[in-house]
């Protein structure tokens, strides 16, 4: 999964829900909460004052060594 400005939330947690440790880290701890599982990073982004090319290049950062981790077992 590659992750854009556009994403939703929801799918990302879906995807990967170790992922949430990037949204807790701006502060989003309401990621139960259906409002904020439907907004895409963009949205909760500006809500919390956070650059969402940052968070994007983090979260696919992560999810890409992950799945390199994964594909070397």
């Amino acid at each position: 999964m590659t992750i854009t400005k556009e994403t939703i939330i929801g799918d990302i947690l879906d995807y990967d829900i170790e992922a949430a440790k990037f949204f807790m880290e701006i502060g989003m701890h309401c990621l139960g909460c259906p409002a904020s599982r439907g907004e895409s990073l963009e949205m909760a982004c500006e809500i919390h004052g956070v650059d969402v090319d940052d968070l994007v290049s983090e979260i696919n950062k992560f999810l890409a060594e992950k799945n390199d981790k994964n594909e070397n077992k």
